[in-house]
């Protein structure tokens, strides 16, 4: 029994580092074909600055402003039943499973000149077709069910007992909200934010159709890699993933420490 055991942990071991060196070697032959010069230099340029800059702060601005309503709605799906819910949770999930590219196509449809926020928009002298707006649109579209699911499971693991313990004690069920529910799951939240912030910085498909410039990282790598081929490409695609790197594990050491000391 003992012998037959560790077989197969040395299989599933074999298989984990097959999938290991899948991930690994595409990015291990990108980093060593880059020299640190290389890098150096493309970080000087202000086009890549800019890009960079342009690309965190409206996947930040899309993350945060949409999880206002992303993370009520992933209470409501955690607490209450309701008619055709399976349908609401499909509905959300549709921006992970769709092209992304068709998901452009949808979005420059839902925010172009002539559809109603677009008219809105131009009423207060705002276009959203080329704009940094739109692009924090595109990215949130893609990956809001990253936050929205995150959040749900986290509000499910919030024992409804407890809930119904302050309510009975005379609390308002905003204050149950605030002081019970999103507190105890915020631990998931803030994955879901996370998630959600690293899924938009990565998007290109949907991005391009709504906005090709401004650009984006994703978007100048594409367009450095047409016009100039590979070795162009590379070092932005380095930085690029060096720097987000270098966030996501900021933003990871931010939580651990919140949840340590909350």
């Amino acid at each position: 029994m003992q012998k037959s055991s560790s077989t197969i942990q040395l299989i599933f071991l074999l298989l984990g580092s097959l999938v290991l060196l899948f991930i690994l070697a595409p990015l291990a032959g990108m980093f060593l074909n880059t020299t640190p010069g290389q890098i150096f230099a493309t970080a000087r340029e202000e086009e890549v600055r800019s890009s960079i800059w342009l690309t965190i702060y409206t996947s930040m601005a899309g993350t945060l402003f949409f999880s206002i309503a992303a993370i009520p709605l992933a209470y409501i799906l955690a607490r209450k039943q309701f008619p055709l819910k399976k349908l609401v949770t499909g509905i959300i999930d549709l921006p992970v499973v769709i092209p992304h590219s068709a998901a452009g196509i949808a979005l420059l449809g839902f925010v172009s000149r002539e559809s109603p926020l677009g008219k809105m928009g131009s009423a207060i002298g705002l276009n959203f077709v080329g704009h940094p707006a739109g692009i924090a649109i595109a990215m949130a579209f893609v990956s809001i069910p990253y936050l929205i699911n995150a959040s749900r499971d986290g509000f499910s693991g919030v024992p409804v007992r407890l809930e119904k313990a302050a309510l009975t004690l005379g609390a308002s069920p905003f204050r149950v909200f605030f002081t019970i529910s999103l507190p105890l799951a915020w631990r998931n939240i803030l994955s879901g934010l996370i998630l959600m912030f690293a899924r938009g910085m990565s998007e290109f498909g949907a991005v391009i159709m709504v906005a090709y410039h401004p650009m984006i990282t994703p978007v100048l790598i594409y367009e450095r890699f047409g016009a100039f081929g590979l070795k162009y490409a590379r070092p932005v695609s380095v930085l690029f993933i060096l720097i987000s790197l270098g966030l996501f594990i900021v933003l990871r050491w931010l939580a651990k420490e919140k949840n340590r000391t909350g």
